[in-house]
């Protein structure tokens, strides 16, 4: 048995302090920490937050700990037990690792516990603690429990390291909801100040609920499952767990009563809920051979993260659409944000969707100013090559299969039997669904191109219209007209004038000369300002104007050609009624 002991126990300082026993060790016992954790691809490092690692034996005689190397220790002893004490400085607001102070505590296992070497397949405990300073507190998680009621601090169980990491815990005093979706109870904690009517949060997800466990079929692949939400200022995150979520929200995208319209913060909300739901089956189940089992000490590389994170990323809006919580208008302008998300990247042009899922550790997690121009997302491109492999089966078999079937096969084929799939695992499923070799379909994977959506949409009764942007603000949809003379970067207002954010290359911004950090102040000699390309739409097309800007503190200039506005922005217009059933029925 391995047993831990975690207590809040100075939140003030967001110093949470475990300590660990471990039975019968080895006379040369390692111990490591996690470097990353499952669904996000980035070394975090999270050894860095332990502080004053201690050992000794079972007469509390200390004893020598060798570091290895940035997450691995070694104790030398001829010991029947093996205790260790440190405390982890938990002081990052985010859904990966660890947060404390004296409104609530939060933390994922592999941000706290250590592993014991060639012991993590051993049953492991943990007793949670309520801080000494504060009263009132509850803890929420899906840690199977052995002693306390529910939502009360006690002890926990898990079969072995990879279930105690892979249910994050949240404490403190939070508002508690509680529906039921295919039979099974969900719990929604809600951290934080905020104004949610907790009874049309409930109503909502439970819909949602019940929509993705009816297309994958009962049993859920859980006994209870757990949204756990920290509601802030501002604020937008997820990570998924084999039984709950863990998810930032801001105070405005809650509903604040049981009849108000979704809007669209709520509808960011509940296609956050819809995504990290859905990965229950996709990605924590479904999920690469080289994940099963995890290597969490150094990165694991796949091309696959387009089926997992892409996929996903196509459900998690058309969920909330066939769960009946937006309506079809609502879906399209979801989708079209997608569209335009991807269509305003060059770097659709520069990476394939295999190539960004193989280097998600580097390219897609450690994004620069100039990722717009050298990357494309796996979840958004991700998102439109299931929309292309949904629509091209519907199509193809006259609306006897669609993705659904695929999503099904992959669970009883994969999921449920624990196994791994392979780089052409989705091809070969596919096709069997397709009934014809599908590698025209899936070189599409390999390619750095734009899918050809627009002919099958177009089938489907759906027009892919593409435009210019209307405002700095416009993230596609709507049957709206664009701006007629174009910038090509993004920017926000500061001070005297407005901060580049990013320049997107051979746009008129970067051939006037501009740069991600530009402070531009004027052109045409006027003060530039938070309406800068509306500013640029009373110039005709043809000619230049100058531009000043600082870079640092250095006063640059340059002229800016007036040209037409790029084509980058997607509205998904209805033209035919007749056939859009076929897809959204």
């Amino acid at each position: 048995m391995i047993s831990y002991q975690i207590t809040a126990v100075d939140p003030v300082a967001h110093l949470f302090e475990v300590s660990m026993r471990v039975d019968a060790p080895a006379k040369q016992q390692e111990f490591w920490l996690p470097a990353w954790l499952p669904g996000s691809y980035m070394i975090r490092d999270f050894a860095k937050n332990i502080i004053g690692l201690r050992a000794s034996d079972e007469i509390n005689r200390p004893l020598n700990i060798q570091q290895l190397d940035k997450q691995r220790w070694l104790i030398e002893a001829d010991a029947d037990v093996l205790h260790l004490r440190y405390q982890i400085y938990a002081w990052d607001l985010s859904v990966r690792t660890a947060h404390l102070d004296q409104t609530h505590g939060f933390f994922n296992g592999s941000s706290v516990f250590l592993a014991v070497r060639g012991k993590e397949q051993q049953p492991h405990e943990v007793e949670i603690l309520p801080p000494k300073q504060l009263q009132g507190w509850q803890v929420a998680t899906t840690l199977p429990r052995i002693k306390g009621d529910d939502f009360a601090f006690g002890r926990f169980r898990a079969a072995d390291y990879d279930e105690l990491i892979d249910h994050p815990v949240e404490m403190g005093t939070f508002t508690l909801g509680t529906f039921e979706a295919g039979g099974v109870r969900h719990d929604v904690v809600l951290t934080g100040r905020h104004h949610c009517n907790m009874p049309r949060l409930l109503q909502d997800l439970t819909a949602i609920c019940e929509s993705q466990i009816k297309l994958f079929g009962t049993p859920a692949p859980f006994e209870r499952y757990l949204f756990m939400t920290q509601v802030l200022k501002s604020g937008f995150g997820g990570l998924e767990h084999r039984a709950s979520t863990a998810l930032h929200c801001s105070r405005n995208e809650l509903p604040k009563s049981l009849d108000a319209p979704v809007d669209k913060d709520y509808r960011s909300y509940l296609t956050l809920c819809s995504h990290e739901y859905f990965h229950s089956w996709n990605v924590k189940r479904i999920k690469p051979a080289a994940f099963t089992p995890y290597q969490l000490e150094s990165e694991t590389y796949t091309p696959q993260l387009w089926a997992y994170e892409g996929i996903t990323s196509y459900y998690d809006d058309l969920m909330t659409y066939r769960s009946g919580r937006v309506d079809r208008d609502s879906y399209l302008e979801l989708l079209s944000h997608t569209f335009t998300r991807v269509y305003r990247g060059a770097g659709r042009l520069q990476q394939s969707l295999g190539e960004s899922s193989f280097n998600a550790w580097t390219k897609f997690y450690k994004q620069d100013e100039n990722a717009g121009n050298a990357i494309v997302s796996y979840y958004t491109k991700g998102g439109l090559f299931a929309l292309y492999l949904d629509l091209t089966l519907r199509l193809e078999t006259q609306g006897e299969k669609n993705l659904d079937d695929l999503m099904r096969l992959l669970w009883q084929r994969y999921g449920l039997k624990g196994i791994g799939t392979d780089d052409d695992s989705h091809q070969q499923l596919y096709s069997e669904l397709l009934g014809r070799d599908a590698s025209a379909e899936f070189a599409w994977i390999n390619k750095a191109e734009d899918l050809p959506l627009a002919e099958l949409l177009a089938k489907f009764g759906v027009e892919l219209k593409l435009r210019s942007s209307s405002s700095n603000a416009d993230q596609g949809g709507g049957d709206v007209d664009g701006l007629a003379i174009g910038f090509g970067a993004k920017y926000k207002a500061e001070g005297l004038g407005i901060r580049i954010v990013s320049v997107a290359n051979g746009s008129p911004a970067h051939r006037a000369g501009l740069s991600a950090k530009d402070l531009l102040i004027a052109a045409d000699g006027l003060q530039a300002g938070a309406q800068f390309e509306q500013f640029l739409q009373l110039y005709p097309q043809g000619g230049s104007i100058t531009l000043h800007w600082f870079r640092d503190d250095v006063l640059m200039s340059g002229e800016l050609p007036l040209e037409a506005a790029a084509l980058d922005t997607v509205s998904l217009l209805v033209r035919d009624e007749a056939l859009v059933p076929a897809w959204l029925s």
